[in-house]
């Protein structure tokens, strides 16, 4: 009888804390929903293809500077695998199960290499991570960890940089 009154007791409290896990997560999307807003739908023409399609594993978004401050808005913080294309109009981030983020050409502010984000941890230079500004204003990093990571100097080039204009 005592046995069973542990598993009982065990199996509540594993109840309890995964609805205050869930409960976290739910209020979290609430205090975020005001600062993220709407994201920018992906255009019918989105240019000339820069770089070819890489594909790899979506890690998440963060609200910027933080790599740990996960947002839990809509389905921007759950990890997918997906396809990263660049195009003169911006970035297509195509995932599996999840809506395609279209992140614009005049919202990327950084596009760099770093060891982590959204609580994965690589090696260094193992995740590459974009740096926009969403419509409201807010600075987010969307994280991609590449399954061919030697594509990560050609995502980190200025693509509006022309060889006539190099350096002058």
């Amino acid at each position: 009888m005592e046995r069973t009154l542990w598993v009982i007791g065990l199996l509540v409290l594993f109840a309890l804390c995964s609805w205050l896990m869930y409960r976290g997560w739910r209020n979290r999307a609430a205090r975020q929903a005001a600062s993220i807003g709407d994201l920018p739908g992906v255009p019918t023409d989105c240019g000339a293809q820069l770089l070819e399609p890489t594909t790899g594993m979506y890690l998440g978004s963060t609200l910027a500077p933080s790599w740990q401050d996960r947002i839990a808005v809509g389905d921007l913080g759950f990890r997918a695998t997906a396809e990263l294309t660049r195009f003169e109009r911006g970035i297509l981030l195509e995932r599996d199960g999840a809506t395609a983020i279209w992140i614009p050409q005049e919202s990327i502010t950084a596009v760099r290499t770093e060891r982590g984000h959204a609580g994965k941890v690589m090696t260094e230079d193992g995740v590459l991570v974009i740096r926009w500004k969403l419509p409201t204003g807010t600075e987010i990093d969307t994280g991609f960890r590449g399954d061919d990571k030697s594509v990560y100097p050609a995502w980190r080039a200025d693509p509006t940089r022309t060889k006539t204009g190099e350096d002058e």
